[in-house]
């Protein structure tokens, strides 16, 4: 059973997202896709705070029983905070990838990298196109 996609996200084909809070902060995620396929996860290996970020780099990584998979800037920017909880509950992503389950908050360098970003629509399109 698949979590609703909230309306107000954005996507890279390799399933992270990013909710824009304003202020030209930005918090990302996996999605409720990518934990599903990863099963459950043991780990997870955050970015630190202050760390700059280029959009398309690997900056994290998520760990289930199955495999290790990097998690890449969506946008480019500066680290602000990062999801502590998860270093004790990785398991969070899974319950709620889209809520409590967040990674980390950058300052966008370039807030019009967002508009380069999948809608939950063409997200979802993405999907369906990879399941054929």
């Amino acid at each position: 059973m698949s979590q609703e996609i909230p309306g107000d996200l954005k996507f890279l084909k390799s399933h992270e997202w990013v909710r824009v809070e304003g202020d030209g902060r930005a918090t990302i995620g996996i999605s409720d896709h990518a934990q599903e396929l990863l099963g459950d996860l043991v780990y997870v290996e955050l970015p630190a705070v202050g760390d700059t970020l280029e959009a398309g780099n690997a900056c994290a990584v998520v760990e289930s029983v199955k495999a290790a998979s990097d998690v890449y800037a969506p946008v480019s920017g500066k680290v602000l905070e990062v999801n502590s909880a998860l270093t004790d509950k990785p398991e969070t992503i899974n319950e709620d990838a889209y809520g409590d389950g967040w990674l980390f908050v950058l300052q966008m360098s370039e807030p019009d990298q967002v508009k380069e970003l999948l809608s939950p629509d063409d997200y979802e399109q993405a999907l369906a196109d990879d399941e054929h």
